[in-house]
């Protein structure tokens, strides 16, 4: 399917680091490294439990996230399907301590039947709420569900945790589980709000305030409205009668960080995606001596026997005071971007933004943001606001991204809280590693080709004012047409933005209706400077240079575009060729399980073409179809066979 850099169409290469932090003051428990994990089919889930050793108690953390890699094993594919997986703290205090089964992450594994071998991404949670936890001896299961084949496919998946050594923003002193399970929603012989029943708590001695952790997703598809992972349903919460949030349990999955994928990525979830590990919502609770905490769940009953299921673990953590009065923190640099997350909408053609919180117990007003390329200027930015202890706030620098060198480094900092000194300075600097963009020539060409539903498409070109400097929309008339735009832009960096409003990109496999196009950047002399996935759900942003100078050009793509829709038929399926020089090219269509060789076409000095295969006289089952460029693959796709229906 996609390489890390293939994956992410967008400018960045990214390393996050928090710089003011000696390697002393961080430190990397891992419970799982590259461990391989498959299914248990015979009961639907496999559980791997490792120790781990954790600092002791009399040891100050400041704060723990928990770091989550994947990739395919070593001997065997990616898997297929999208499970829930959790990571669970199942005892603490050694083998004969005492049992737990907190949930404090859960990922839902995305579709990588078409992964490479080389493919991997990661994900990363915060999970310092668990830090009494979290301390010496720790048994940590990694718990794998689903039902698929378990011989030829699996991850390859690594669990590391990153604690920041030094006095935690405020001392944890309890930590309680509120709910944990899957409950039955719409059944009509037994409520859900009978498992949702109101929380009561008494405050303790010395807490100042509480968090409530919710994990939730819906899973299950009822008949005539696929509730409850396809369907949208609101939740309420309540804390001592007051209504402190409602929001709706779903999830937009077009915009995934990780895609394309070999299943229906793009499909909207009840709070999750495919390849997603879930972000908990977090509430604080400013507590009574007696507290009630109650979650409601839209009215919502099945037409008939239900199989939605909500999938729901809470907890609620009391805290002492915050320790400090002024305490600003840089939590996450969003552009660029110090996860992967964020790395599709991470770019130099857009304003730097980072993520601050306060924990400090007075309430932030006021801190100044210094920020710059390292070896360019330093820009001041003051920020003024009304943040409340605890809070975060999502803030936009004013001036844009210096590029330097092929590799820069963007560091900012935060300082003076409410202009007084900050309590604790190790967290107030982080600095992010990019690689610059590539650099292109004055004139380009958008060759963008319809496909059959040609009135979802646009693109635009922006500079880094915001400015519109090129566009173009597409309407129902325009259908499987190649327009090619000749473009002048000044020197400058940019951004080339191609939206779908259908949420399914130029070409996506269960879309039959919608044929397939593409969208390739090319130089005035018809090279290829950037060929782009087809499969992109909602969108495509590719950040570009264009100066006057030819030595500085970015090398033509040597590699050539390559497309092949369907992937999903009865037969019959198209694959279209474009490169930039004529070379020898070999097609070749294996079979998924043992690698058969099924058909092979040889094309000498090829340049460009399109050619169809109908693989009807085969037997219904799953096919690999490879090209292969003067001896060198470039090019892996999966095709699914499946029988006609009369």
């Amino acid at each position: 399917m996609k390489t890390v850099c293939r994956l992410l169409l967008c400018l960045f290469t990214i390393t996050a680091l928090f710089t003011s932090a000696s390697a002393s003051d961080t430190l990397h428990v891992l419970s799982h490294r590259a461990q391989t994990v498959v299914t248990d089919p015979s009961k639907g889930i496999n559980s791997y439990k490792r120790w781990a050793v954790f600092p002791s108690a009399s040891q100050p953390i400041r704060k723990i996230v928990l770091h989550i890699s994947f990739g395919c094993p070593d001997s065997m594919r990616c898997a297929d399907w999208d499970y829930v997986d959790n990571v669970i703290i199942k005892r603490v205090g050694g083998v004969n301590g005492e049992s737990k089964d907190f949930e404090i992450a859960r990922l839902l594994t995305p579709y990588g039947g078409a992964f490479a071998k080389e493919w991997k991404f990661d994900w990363e949670v915060d999970v310092t709420d668990f830090s009494l936890l979290l301390r010496d001896s720790v048994e940590i299961d990694y718990v794998h569900s689903g039902y698929e084949p378990n011989k030829d496919r699996g991850w390859k998946v690594t669990v590391d945790f990153e604690l920041i050594k030094g006095k935690p923003a405020a001392e944890p002193i309890s930590i309680q589980k509120v709910y944990a399970g899957n409950f039955l929603y719409g059944d009509s012989t037994r409520s859900i709000e009978q498992d949702l029943k109101p929380y009561t708590f008494k405050k303790e001695a010395k807490a100042d305030y509480a968090v409530f952790k919710i994990y939730q997703t819906g899973h299950g598809a009822n008949e005539g409205d696929e509730c409850g992972e396809f369907c949208s349903k609101y939740r309420e919460v309540y804390f001592n009668d007051q209504l402190i949030d409602k929001r709706p349990i779903w999830k937009e999955c077009s915009d995934n960080a990780l895609y394309p994928q070999a299943g229906t990525w793009i499909y909207d979830r009840a709070n999750w995606c495919p390849g997603y590990l879930q972000i908990p919502d977090q509430y604080l609770l400013q507590l009574k001596e007696n507290n009630r905490l109650d979650v409601n769940m839209e009215p919502y009953l099945a037409t008939g026997k239900t199989q939605a299921v909500e999938n729901i673990t809470a907890y609620i953590i009391q805290y002492k005071k915050p320790i400090a009065a002024n305490d600003v923190a840089i939590v996450q640099l969003i552009n660029p971007a110090t996860q992967m997350v964020n790395q599709r909408f991470s770019s130099a053609a857009i304003k730097p933004s980072l993520v601050i919180q306060n924990n400090g117990s007075k309430v932030l007003h006021a801190a100044t943001i210094s920020y710059g390329t390292a070896g360019n200027a330093v820009y001041t930015y003051k920020w003024k606001g009304t943040l409340a202890a605890g809070k975060q706030q999502t803030i936009e620098l004013p001036h844009t991204i210096d590029i330097s060198n092929a590799v820069n480094r963007f560091e900012v900092s935060v300082t003076k809280p409410n202009n007084t000194a900050d309590a604790f300075e190790w967290d107030n600097k982080m600095a992010a590693t990019f690689t610059a963009p590539p650099v292109h020539a004055q004139k380009i060409v958008v060759a963008f080709k319809t496909n059959k539903q040609p009135q979802h498409n646009s693109y635009s070109i922006s500079n880094t004012n915001g400015e519109t400097v090129a566009s173009r929309s597409f309407d129902s008339l325009q259908k499987e047409k190649l327009f090619a735009d000749t473009i002048v832009l000044k020197e400058g960096v940019y951004q080339l933005n191609v939206k779908d409003t259908a949420n399914d990109g130029l070409e996506f496999w269960f879309n039959t209706q919608g044929g397939s196009g593409y969208v390739r950047l090319l130089d005035e002399k018809g090279n290829l400077l950037k060929q782009f996935d087809p499969d992109f759900g909602c969108c495509i942003n590719y950040t570009f240079e264009v100066s006057a100078d030819t030595k500085r050009f970015s090398p033509v793509n040597t590699k050539p575009a390559v497309s092949l829709y369907p992937t999903r038929t009865t037969g019959i399926t198209t694959l279209d060729y474009y490169s930039g020089k004529e070379e020898d090219v070999l097609v070749q269509i294996i079979t998924d399980e043992g690698a058969t060789l099924v058909e092979e076409h040889q094309y000498k000095k090829l340049k460009a073409g399109t050619f169809t295969y109908n693989l009807s006289y085969r037997p219904a089952q799953r096919y690999y179809l490879r090209v292969y460029k003067s001896g060198e693959l470039i090019y892996n796709k999966r095709i699914r066979v499946v029988e006609k229906v009369n």
